[in-house]
Protein backbone atom coordinates (compact mmCIF):
# COMPACT_ATOMS: atom_id res chain seq x y z
CA UNK A 1 0.00 0.00 0.00
CA UNK A 2 1.58 3.47 -0.75
CA UNK A 3 1.01 6.13 1.90
CA UNK A 4 0.08 8.67 -0.26
CA UNK A 5 -3.03 6.57 -1.44
CA UNK A 6 -4.44 6.24 1.79
CA UNK A 7 -7.77 7.77 2.85
CA UNK A 8 -9.70 6.10 5.72
CA UNK A 9 -12.64 8.35 5.05
CA UNK A 10 -13.04 6.29 1.95
CA UNK A 11 -16.28 4.08 2.74
CA UNK A 12 -15.94 -0.19 1.90
CA UNK A 13 -17.49 -1.67 -1.05
CA UNK A 14 -21.10 -3.57 -1.27
CA UNK A 15 -19.09 -6.64 -2.07
CA UNK A 16 -15.53 -7.66 -2.32
CA UNK A 17 -13.86 -6.25 -5.74
CA UNK A 18 -10.70 -6.46 -6.67
CA UNK A 19 -8.37 -3.67 -4.75
CA UNK A 20 -10.42 -4.48 -1.41
CA UNK A 21 -8.66 -5.91 1.44
CA UNK A 22 -11.65 -7.47 3.46
CA UNK A 23 -8.71 -8.96 5.74
CA UNK A 24 -7.50 -5.35 7.01
CA UNK A 25 -10.77 -4.02 6.04
CA UNK A 26 -9.09 -1.39 3.88
CA UNK A 27 -8.61 -0.28 0.04
CA UNK A 28 -4.85 -1.33 -1.58
CA UNK A 29 -5.85 2.23 -2.67
CA UNK A 30 -8.28 4.54 -1.01
CA UNK A 31 -7.79 7.27 -3.25
CA UNK A 32 -8.28 5.88 -6.16
CA UNK A 33 -11.72 3.88 -4.90
CA UNK A 34 -12.81 7.73 -4.34
CA UNK A 35 -12.04 8.78 -8.11
CA UNK A 36 -13.51 5.80 -9.15
CA UNK A 37 -16.92 6.77 -7.05
CA UNK A 38 -16.75 10.24 -8.47
CA UNK A 39 -15.21 9.62 -11.96
CA UNK A 40 -18.20 6.89 -12.73
CA UNK A 41 -21.09 9.16 -11.04
CA UNK A 42 -19.68 12.03 -13.58
CA UNK A 43 -19.91 9.21 -16.08
CA UNK A 44 -22.89 8.10 -15.80
CA UNK A 45 -24.41 11.19 -15.64
CA UNK A 46 -23.26 12.42 -18.93
CA UNK A 47 -20.66 14.45 -17.41
CA UNK A 48 -17.64 12.89 -19.33
CA UNK A 49 -15.15 15.74 -19.13
CA UNK A 50 -15.31 15.79 -15.39
CA UNK A 51 -15.40 12.33 -15.15
CA UNK A 52 -11.89 12.27 -17.11
CA UNK A 53 -10.76 14.92 -14.85
CA UNK A 54 -11.06 12.60 -11.31
CA UNK A 55 -9.46 9.34 -13.52
CA UNK A 56 -6.33 11.86 -15.08
CA UNK A 57 -5.84 13.15 -11.77
CA UNK A 58 -5.92 9.79 -9.67
CA UNK A 59 -3.45 8.28 -12.52
CA UNK A 60 -0.77 10.32 -11.79
CA UNK A 61 -0.61 8.90 -8.57
CA UNK A 62 0.94 5.17 -9.84
CA UNK A 63 4.26 4.55 -12.28
CA UNK A 64 3.65 2.77 -15.44
CA UNK A 65 2.98 -1.11 -15.51
CA UNK A 66 1.03 -1.43 -12.63
CA UNK A 67 -2.41 -2.23 -12.99
CA UNK A 68 -3.55 0.75 -10.89
CA UNK A 69 -2.30 3.14 -13.81
CA UNK A 70 -3.41 0.79 -16.68
CA UNK A 71 -6.77 1.33 -15.23
CA UNK A 72 -7.20 4.41 -14.83
CA UNK A 73 -5.16 5.08 -17.94
CA UNK A 74 -8.09 3.20 -19.73
CA UNK A 75 -10.66 5.29 -17.81
CA UNK A 76 -9.22 8.41 -19.08
CA UNK A 77 -9.95 6.83 -22.36
CA UNK A 78 -12.83 5.81 -21.98
CA UNK A 79 -14.57 9.06 -20.42
CA UNK A 80 -12.76 10.89 -23.65
CA UNK A 81 -14.04 8.59 -26.10
CA UNK A 82 -17.50 9.15 -24.96
CA UNK A 83 -16.84 13.30 -24.58
CA UNK A 84 -16.03 12.74 -28.18
CA UNK A 85 -18.80 11.45 -29.37
CA UNK A 86 -21.57 13.09 -27.13
CA UNK A 87 -20.53 17.00 -27.58
CA UNK A 88 -18.07 16.57 -30.89
CA UNK A 89 -20.41 13.74 -32.87
CA UNK A 90 -16.69 12.58 -33.58
CA UNK A 91 -17.36 8.67 -33.88
CA UNK A 92 -13.68 8.27 -35.43
CA UNK A 93 -12.27 9.94 -32.40
CA UNK A 94 -14.28 7.54 -29.83
CA UNK A 95 -12.92 4.50 -31.98
CA UNK A 96 -9.29 5.68 -31.71
CA UNK A 97 -9.66 6.44 -27.77
CA UNK A 98 -11.82 3.01 -27.38
CA UNK A 99 -9.30 1.27 -28.82
CA UNK A 100 -6.35 2.22 -26.69
CA UNK A 101 -8.94 1.67 -23.60
CA UNK A 102 -9.39 -1.69 -24.50
CA UNK A 103 -5.17 -2.05 -24.51
CA UNK A 104 -5.08 -0.54 -21.32
CA UNK A 105 -7.87 -2.30 -19.56
CA UNK A 106 -7.02 -6.11 -21.05
CA UNK A 107 -5.22 -7.47 -17.94
CA UNK A 108 -7.39 -5.36 -15.55
CA UNK A 109 -9.45 -8.03 -13.25
CA UNK A 110 -13.46 -7.84 -14.41
CA UNK A 111 -14.33 -5.73 -10.70
CA UNK A 112 -11.60 -3.91 -10.58
CA UNK A 113 -12.23 -1.44 -7.06
CA UNK A 114 -16.01 -2.30 -7.70
CA UNK A 115 -16.12 -1.15 -11.66
CA UNK A 116 -17.34 -3.73 -13.61
CA UNK A 117 -14.64 -3.67 -16.36
CA UNK A 118 -15.88 -6.44 -18.11
CA UNK A 119 -19.29 -5.07 -18.86
CA UNK A 120 -17.24 -1.76 -19.66
CA UNK A 121 -14.56 -4.16 -22.41
CA UNK A 122 -17.59 -5.84 -23.67
CA UNK A 123 -19.77 -2.10 -24.35
CA UNK A 124 -15.99 -0.56 -25.39
CA UNK A 125 -16.16 -3.65 -28.28
CA UNK A 126 -19.69 -2.94 -29.25
CA UNK A 127 -19.24 0.74 -29.81
CA UNK A 128 -16.40 0.17 -32.20
CA UNK A 129 -18.53 -1.64 -34.55
CA UNK A 130 -21.70 0.73 -33.95
CA UNK A 131 -20.82 4.04 -31.93
CA UNK A 132 -24.66 4.19 -30.67
CA UNK A 133 -23.91 1.14 -28.44
CA UNK A 134 -22.74 3.51 -25.57
CA UNK A 135 -25.45 6.23 -25.85
CA UNK A 136 -27.79 5.57 -22.37
CA UNK A 137 -25.20 3.05 -21.58
CA UNK A 138 -24.33 4.11 -17.77
CA UNK A 139 -20.75 2.06 -15.97
CA UNK A 140 -22.06 -0.13 -13.32
CA UNK A 141 -20.30 0.07 -10.16
CA UNK A 142 -20.49 -2.36 -7.15
CA UNK A 143 -23.50 -3.91 -9.08
CA UNK A 144 -25.57 -0.62 -9.69
CA UNK A 145 -25.28 2.12 -11.98
CA UNK A 146 -25.09 5.38 -9.62
CA UNK A 147 -25.81 8.66 -11.38
CA UNK A 148 -23.79 11.62 -9.77
CA UNK A 149 -24.53 13.75 -6.49
CA UNK A 150 -23.50 17.31 -5.84
CA UNK A 151 -19.96 15.96 -3.73
CA UNK A 152 -18.99 14.58 -7.11
CA UNK A 153 -19.36 17.89 -8.83
CA UNK A 154 -17.46 19.63 -6.47
CA UNK A 155 -14.76 16.97 -6.09
CA UNK A 156 -14.18 17.78 -9.99
CA UNK A 157 -14.25 20.97 -9.24
CA UNK A 158 -11.95 21.53 -6.66
CA UNK A 159 -9.53 18.83 -9.30
CA UNK A 160 -10.02 21.94 -11.39
CA UNK A 161 -9.48 25.32 -9.40
CA UNK A 162 -7.21 23.54 -7.05
CA UNK A 163 -8.95 23.50 -2.84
Amino acid sequence: MDDHTRDPGVAPPLGDPSGWRADDRVWEHATLRRATEHGVRLFNAGEYHAAHDCFEDEWYNYGAGRVESAYLHGMVQVAAGAYKRADFADDDGMRSLFTTALEYLRGVPADFYGVDVGDVRATLDAALADPAAIDGWRIELDGARPDAYPADREYAERLEHGP
